[in-house]
This record gives C-alpha cells, structure tokens and sequence, in this order.
C-alpha cells in the first residue's frame, strides 16, 4: 500500500478486518490516542481516519465508552472453505519462488480482470 495516504491506510485495514470477520459489530475499536502511541503517527491523522470510518458508518462513538464497530462488510465467515483453499494456492505460490509482492499483484489483476467485467457473474 506504498503511496497510500496514511489514514486511508488505517480504514482500509478496518475494512478488511471487518469483511473477514475479524472486527464485528459492537466490537471496541482503539481510540485516536491508542493509535497513535502503537503506530507513533500524527495525531491528526488517526483523528481523520475515525472521522473517515464514521462518516462511512463503519463505527459509532459512544460518549463516555468508546468507539465499537457498527456494521460489518463480510457476506462470509472469516473461515470460509475458500479461506483454505486460498492459503493453499499462497503457500504453492511461495513454493514456486514468488515473492510477497508478486502474489499480491498476480491476485490483484486476476481479481480486478473476475470483478471488472461487465456482466460477470462469477
């Protein structure tokens, strides 16, 4: 994510952990200033990204108790039989000597070609 602005950063991990069912709905969320000291990032950053992640509906702040995750992304558990089958596909993938960021770019084109397509229905 090399280019990403950094609270751009903090929401797509959000996101991510809630379409994998890592984060859930009225799960507590770290607060601007637990962000900050873990990742020593600007204060206005982690600020915008609350900000980002509400303004999406993604969080909700309780006054006095935090903030809690409000909705979730996921249409499957973070489990799912294509999770495994997933990791396999990884695994042979850095058997056959690719590194990180060529798994990642070949699973990203083949994603992007299987969603972009209009009228796809796989």
């Amino acid at each position: 994510m090399n280019g990403v602005a950094t609270h751009l950063r903090i929401v797509q991990q959000t996101k991510q952990a809630l379409r994998t069912g890592l984060l859930t709905p009225g799960d507590r969320l770290p607060t601007a200033r637990e962000v900050v000291e873990a990742t020593a990032i600007n204060p206005n950053t982690a600020l915008k990204a609350c900000r980002e992640l509400e303004r999406e509906g993604l969080d909700e702040a309780r006054r006095g108790l935090g903030t809690f995750g409000h909705a979730t992304l996921g249409t499957g558990p973070a489990e799912s039989p294509l999770r495994g089958e997933l990791a396999d596909w990884a695994r042979r993938a850095r058997t056959e000597g690719l590194e990180h960021d060529d798994v990642a770019a070949l699973f990203t084109s083949v994603l992007n070609e299987c969603f972009e397509s209009e009228g796809d229905t796989a």
